[in-house]
Order: structure tokens, then C-alpha cells, then sequence
């Protein structure tokens, strides 16, 4: 019966708002239990001890570690963080985030990331992908984003391509000053911004990175997943990605990162650097456990050599 209701609700795209509580709260309550019932019927297995008595402790452990998450995946915290070149003219902030998944996630919390940037000093917001999931996402919804009176740079993530009328909603970004970068760049001043889609194959990905790289400048690449830095590392500064959420919830990175090499964090080669973001938001259950939601400030500083 669950089974049908999940496979029901993600082919019919159904936006019933009990049924998808039900399956995403669902997914992330069945899988700590699972693991947690896992480890519990093995301590009882090989250990020889009172299966009543792990049973209990096996559910207030749920409890505990459900009650957690929940609170978790509702907040979010500012992560600093800095690099350096000499190929740019000045300092430069900009401000990342990524998987914000609005259609997951309600407009009270897009306003509540909103209500933490708005002070900040930065010279760009970027979206790194999966800004929306839901077909039934109204773009103008995204209205609050003028408080900032920032420039906005997005790409998109694979759950724009999931959208029923994707095309449309992607081109009405232009209507709110956002900068779809759909596999072109921008220049500013020194630093050369590299929009890549994420609905291509990554030999292709990489083409089209190849063909917008300026030697001279910065070369800085927003992807939604970070499978791309590989192949492009020896010709780009930095590359900032999301996609992978640090795996959302434990033990999941582990199967995560049978996927994806780099799965969060910074990573360095030679003089390139990728930074993989956990995400401000959740996808399906509104759950962290051994992750955090974050809002990313890069400042990129000028460096003499």
C-alpha cells in the first residue's frame, strides 16, 4: 500500500499536500528507522541480549534522532570562506547558494533565507541549481528576491529539467533580473563566469567549458553537480557546485559518495579549487542528520602571485 501511494504520487506529479508530507517525511522517518532497527537486530544477534530491552532503546533512539533532524533541516548557518588570485583587479564577495527546492520547501522559507542575506555585503548572488522542484511552483513567487537588489547569476540543477513546462518557467526568470546562465558566460571585471545546464551529458559539459574559458581572466564555473571538475580542473580557478547535500541524511553519504568523489567541502589540484555545498534546503523529507543546510559567502581575494 505505501508503495503504491509513493509510486502513485511521484508518476502523477500530485501535489496533494497530506500525501506528499506522507511520502517525504515518510522517506526519511523509514530510512533512520531502518538503519537504526538494523543495528538493533544485530546487537541482539550477536550479543545474546534482552530483545525487549533493544527493541526500547532502538525507539527512543528513532524518536531522538527524528525529532533532531526535523529541527535540523529547518535551519540553516553562514559558512565563510576564502580563496585567492592574482588574476583579478579587487576583492570580490559573492554570495552561493544551492538546492534551495521550492516546492519541497514552502515561500516562508525562501523568506527566511532572504531575511538572513539581506544585510550581507556581497557583489553577486549565485543559485547553483534546483532553486524550484515543483511543477505547480508559481516563478512569481520568487518576487522577494528584489529586496536585494543584487545581481542574481542561476544555473540550473537536474529538478528544473523534472518541471512540467520547464522551457517557460526557466525564461520567465528573466522577469525578476535573474540571470539564467544556460551554458554562456558573464564577464565581470576580471572574472569570467561560466554557466553550465545541467540537463547535458558530461562530455558535452565539458566542451562547452573548454570553449568558454578566457586565459587572461578568472575563470570561475557554477555547476549543479560536481562530477564536471574533474575534466576541466587544469584550465578553470574555481567551480562551485551543489547537487549531492552531503548525503542529508546518515548513513546516505556513504552511498552518496559511491557516486560522486567529492561530495562537500573544498577541494584543491594544482591551482584549481571546487567547493561542493551541502545546500540552504532539503529535497523530500525536511531532514538533516550528519548535514547541515548553509548559505555560502565566498570572498575571492587579490593575491600579489
Amino acid at each position: 500500500f505505501t508503495f503504491a501511494l509513493i509510486l502513485f504520487y511521484f508518476k502523477t506529479k500530485n501535489t496533494f499536500f497530506l500525501l506528499k508530507l506522507f511520502v517525504f517525511e515518510g522517506m526519511g522517518i523509514g530510512f533512520i528507522s531502518l538503519w537504526i532497527t538494523s543495528f538493533g537486530l544485530a546487537i541482539s544477534k550477536f550479543f545474546f541480549l534482552n530483545s525487549v530491552l533493544i527493541g526500547h532503546f532502538c525507539l527512543v533512539l528513532i524518536a531522538c534522532l527524528v525529532f533532531f533532524s526535523l529541527y535540523k533541516g529547518r535551519t540553516f548557518f553562514l559558512k565563510k570562506i576564502y580563496f585567492s588570485s592574482p588574476k583579478i583587479s579587487k576583492d570580490i564577495k559573492l554570495l552561493f547558494i544551492s538546492d534551495v527546492h521550492l516546492g519541497s520547501n514552502n515561500q516562508q522559507y525562501l523568506n527566511k533565507i532572504i531575511k538572513k542575506i539581506k544585510d550581507l555585503e556581497f557583489d553577486f548572488l549565485i543559485i547553483g541549481g534546483d532553486l524550484i522542484d515543483s511543477s505547480n511552483f508559481n516563478i512569481k513567487e520568487l518576487g522577494p528576491l528584489k529586496i536585494l537588489k543584487k545581481p542574481i547569476i542561476f544555473v540550473s540543477g537536474n529538478h528544473e529539467y523534472y518541471l512540467d513546462g520547464y522551457k517557460q518557467k526557466l525564461n520567465q526568470l528573466n522577469m525578476l533580473n535573474i540571470k539564467f546562465l544556460d551554458n554562456e558566460s558573464l564577464k565581470y571585471k576580471k572574472i569570467n563566469f561560466i554557466g553550465i545546464s545541467d540537463n547535458q551529458e558530461l562530455k558535452k559539459k565539458k566542451k562547452i567549458v573548454n570553449n568558454l574559458i578566457e586565459k587572461n581572466l578568472y575563470n570561475l564555473v557554477l555547476v549543479h553537480k560536481p562530477s564536471l571538475w574533474n575534466h576541466v580542473y587544469e584550465s578553470i580557478d574555481l567551480m562551485l557546485c551543489g547537487h549531492t547535500h552531503n548525503g542529508q541524511i546518515f548513513p546516505f553519504n556513504f552511498f552518496v559518495r559511491l557516486k560522486f568523489k567529492n561530495i562537500f567541502g573544498i577541494y584543491k589540484k594544482n591551482s584549481s579549487n571546487l567547493y561542493v555545498s551541502s545546500g540552504v534546503g532539503c529535497w523530500g523529507p525536511k531532514m538533516r542528520l550528519g548535514s547541515s543546510n548553509e548559505i555560502v559567502l565566498i570572498n575571492i581575494l587579490k593575491s600579489k602571485s
